[in-house]
Order: C-alpha cells, then sequence, then structure tokens
C-alpha cells in the first residue's frame, strides 16, 4: 500500500488538526480508560456530535477515513480529519478519545493490541479465522475503552503474486499449486519475511514451497514487482488490494490452505465518544457494499490517476446510493 498526502483540509480544521498532533506527541504514553479506570468500560456509549476521524497516513486509510466521514457527516455529525501514521501515537489517543473513530485491520490490530497488553512475546491473538480474531479482537478492545464494529466483505491481508505467464506455464492458481510443482522460487519482499510466520517460515510449512531466497525489495513495492516481471524473481509479497498487479502482467495465487490472518476491515471508536447506535448505523452501511475489489479499485484511483481521495471516497458511496 502506498502512502498519500491527505486531502487539503480547511484552516480551522488544520490548525485544530495540528493542535491535536501537537497534544498527541505530548502525551503519546497515555493510556485509556482500560486497564485504570473500569467504570469508563461501563459507562453508557457516547454520542459526541463532533468526531475526529483518524487515517494512519497511507492511501487505503485516507479513503476509508473519507469514507467514515462522509457517512458520519450526512447523518448528522461534524468531522475532522487527522492523519497520525504511527500506531504508538494514534492507538492512545483513540484510547484517550483524541481520536474517535479509525479504519483498522483486525488480525494486526488484534495482535497489536495483544503485544501491548501481554508483552511482545505473546502468541499471536489473530488468526485466519474471522470469528476467532474478532472474538479475540474485542476482548483486548473492551477493558481499554474501544468498540470494535462489525467486519464487512473487504479484507487486506498480505498475497502472493507471479505473473501471468508463470502461471500458465505451470499450470499455477494457488500456492498449493506452487507448493506440489517442487518448483523452486526467489520471492521479493521485505527483509521480515525470512522471520515472519506468514511469510518464508508459512510458505516452507503450510504449503512446501521451496524459497531459495528472499530477495529483499519491499512489500508490493515497484522494484518488487519488476523482479519478478522481468524474472530476476519468481514471486512477489504484496497485498490483496494491490491494484497495479495488471500493470505488471502478475496474478495472485490464492490462499487455499488460509496460511493469512483475517486482517478484515474494521472501525473501531471510542465508546464514551462514538460508541452510540447512530454512529454504529452510519459506518455500518458500508458492510453490505464495500469489497476487497472495491478497495483495489479506489486505490488505483488514487494512486495511478491522481484523484484526491475525499473525490473517489465520495464519488464510490454515491454510486451505491450511500450519500444522498
Amino acid at each position: 500500500m502506498s502512502r498519500q498526502c491527505a486531502p487539503r483540509k480547511g484552516l480551522a480544521t488544520r490548525r485544530r488538526a495540528a493542535a491535536l498532533l501537537t497534544l498527541l506527541l505530548l502525551s503519546g504514553c497515555a493510556t485509556g480508560p482500560a486497564l485504570e479506570n473500569q467504570s469508563a468500560v461501563t459507562a453508557a456509549p457516547g454520542d459526541s456530535k463532533h468526531l475526529t476521524i483518524g487515517s494512519a497516513g497511507f492511501t487505503e486509510s485516507d479513503l476509508l477515513a473519507q469514507m467514515y466521514a462522509q457517512l458520519l457527516n450526512q447523518a448528522g455529525y461534524r468531522t475532522s480529519m487527522l492523519t497520525v501514521a504511527n500506531r504508538e501515537l494514534y492507538e492512545p489517543a483513540l484510547e484517550s478519545g483524541q481520536i474517535d473513530v479509525v479504519p483498522e485491520y483486525a488480525a494486526t490490530f488484534a495482535d497489536w493490541l495483544n503485544a501491548k497488553t501481554n508483552g511482545a512475546g505473546a502468541p499471536p491473538a489473530g488468526s485466519p479465522d474471522l470469528d476467532t480474531t474478532m472474538a479475540a479482537l474485542r476482548e483486548l478492545a473492551t477493558p481499554r475503552g474501544l468498540t470494535v464494529l462489525e467486519p464487512g466483505k473487504a479484507v487486506d491481508q498480505n498475497a502472493f503474486a507471479v505473473t501471468g505467464a508463470y502461471a500458465r506455464e505451470h499450470h499455477l492458481k494457488t500456492l498449493g499449486d506452487l507448493g506440489r510443482s517442487g518448483l523452486e522460487v526467489r520471492l521479493a519482499a521485505g527483509d521480515e519475511c525470512v522471520q515472519r510466520p506468514y511469510c518464508e517460515p508459512g510458505l516452507k510449512k503450510t504449503y512446501g514451497i521451496d524459497i531459495t531466497a528472499v530477495d529483499p525489495k519491499g512489500v508490493g513495492t515497484t522494484q518488487a514487482k519488476q523482479a519478478v516481471q522481468s524474472g530476476q524473481d519468481q514471486m512477489v509479497l504484496t497485498t490483496t488490494t494491490d491494484a497495479t498487479l495488471d500493470d505488471f502482467g502478475l496474478v495472485l495465487l490464492a490462499d487455499d490452505k488460509h496460511l493469512q490472518n483475517a486482517d478484515y476491515i474494521v472501525p473501531v471508536v471510542n465508546r464514551s465518544r462514538a460508541g452510540s447506535e447512530g454512529v454504529t448505523k452510519a459506518l455500518g452501511r458500508l458492510n453490505d457494499v464495500l469489497t476487497t475489489a472495491d478497495l483495489a479499485s479506489m486505490n488505483q484511483q488514487v494512486d495511478s490517476w491522481r484523484r484526491l481521495p475525499t473525490d473517489v471516497a465520495k464519488t464510490f458511496l454515491e454510486d451505491k446510493g450511500l450519500l444522498k
């Protein structure tokens, strides 16, 4: 996923965002009601009419935050946007109510909260099963004053791609096919792939794929895709919402044994400020319409066509009948 600048804001909004960011930087170690004040967890869900929507600063997060803001605006809320690329900063801000709503990824966020709560060596909380992942995520989030809303259809998880010609030549549609083929595979990925259980070790253990080397060119970068396109490498680590695969003649191989975790997109809200039925209903309208393919298409419009995330989000919501 590539990073883009946040859309331009009005002066008042920019000033408020700057003030909030300063406050975040000064109080980055703050936690919410969690573990210190259980009464805040059991209090009635709040319904603040002015909500701050957080974005992690890359294209997809910006798009989701824009859709959240536009749906909430239509439901009668005033919204401000704040980009905080570091989860170590925006998650405590979400707990404290400096940020009210963020788009998150279920398994990744579960693992992050688990490490924060139980230490870096804790067994993973996320899993390939969505229900199991959501149960673990909610158990970790609730004591911190956070409410995890329902996930929809869209998922952005690790994925692996080869050239279309390579797939046709070796009759490959799935990672299982690649494992059974016995082919030697040089993998373009981030350098952490050699240790991550969902990357090289998982490909070997779950699928029996013969990974001969990891070429450290990054996750889904242009350089990584070019290395596969040229034949220097045979496979690239990317994501399921990568919109540029066609540009390089690449196709995804299906994760038929479910190695990857359930990174479905979920809104996470501060319960005391945005835990109301109104917020839940407004954001839940995305669940029936937003798909992984939709996200890939919108990412492409921003990354390749240079459209603003706010415009892309608005067009999508209007096309789906979610904005009047």
